[in-house]
């Protein structure tokens, strides 16, 4: 049965709705940041761009490094953004836009997230890199699909135990990355952990202006939890749902942060530009590598 209109929306000139792209006008991987203004920071590196659009907060430019092709794409801030750009993407190389029905080959994208973060270990230094093994989400989006296959249960209870989770708030689900992916991407100089992901970024992260906090006592909770080796190492919007929604839609992903901030010890980063900067000419050559 074909995708009905009302769940499919296309533009007058057959482009998805929210990203105004066709399946021609996208590479297998893709690198998602969130800034708009990022996309050309990604791509003043590469040899030739072939095309351009933008649509609200959505802006994709893609183009050719050293022969290999590569799009990059904003996808603003939050996981409900990220829901709409992975499911747009996903339409556009797994249904045929032309008969609304999904595809018998299926495509799997590489997806790789370029990003900024605050860490919550004091031991991870403003202006390092952390890889994401895992996302932990905690603001409720994925709980929109079937997510009993992907989830991790015993992480998840420990993590709901430790913090004395509310049962107000929607249930904690961590997302491994792809693994094939973190073995391209990682080195040595690399932080690894678990990236909490929230739905906000003053209350939801634990910031206090005029508000009081459900549980004022959560990322001090959260910052000496750890399960099976992990710690939760940084904390920001968008890497639980990349991860939740590439492991339902079969794509690989993996999210590289720079972090710009540490929350344990307070500090910010006096130069954010440079470090953005560095990890994504580090991402450019791993991916070329």
């Amino acid at each position: 049965m074909s995708i009905k209109a009302s769940e499919l929306i296309l533009n007058p000139d057959g482009s998805v709705y929210h990203l105004n792209l066709k399946p021609e006008h996208i590479a297998e991987t893709i690198i998602l940041v969130g800034d708009q203004d990022r996309v050309e920071k990604v791509s003043k590196h590469f040899d030739t761009i072939e095309f351009k659009t933008q649509k609200r907060e959505f802006k994709t430019h893609t183009g050719n490094l050293n022969g290999k092709r590569i799009s990059v794409i904003s996808t603003g801030i939050g996981p409900d953004n990220i829901d709409i750009v992975l499911n747009e993407l996903d339409a556009l190389v797994n249904i045929d836009l032309e008969t609304r029905l999904p595809k018998t080959n299926l495509t799997s994208l590489n997806l790789i997230r370029i990003g900024t973060s605050g860490a919550l270990q004091a031991s991870i230094p403003v202006d390092s890199f952390v890889l994401s093994s895992a996302g932990l989400d905690i603001n409720g989006m994925l709980h929109a699909y079937q997510m009993e296959n992907i989830c991790n249960p015993d992480y998840e209870a420990a993590f709901i135990k430790h913090t004395n989770w509310s049962k107000n708030k929607a249930r904690p689900i961590l997302v491994k990355n792809s693994e094939s992916l973190e073995k391209k991407l990682i080195d040595d100089n690399i932080y690894k952990g678990v990236t909490l992901t929230a739905g906000g970024f003053y209350g939801p992260q634990g910031r206090v202006l005029r508000l009081p906090l459900q549980d004022p006592d959560l990322n001090t909770k959260i910052d000496s939890f750890s399960f099976d080796g992990y710690q939760v190492t940084n904390l920001e919007m968008e890497t639980s749902a990349i991860y939740g929604l590439s492991k339902l839609l079969g794509h690989h992903a993996v999210s590289l942060n720079a972090i710009i901030a540490n929350r344990a010890t307070g500090d910010f980063s006096k130069n954010p530009s440079e470090t953005i900067e560095k990890l994504i000419t580090y991402t450019l050559n791993k991916i070329l590598a």
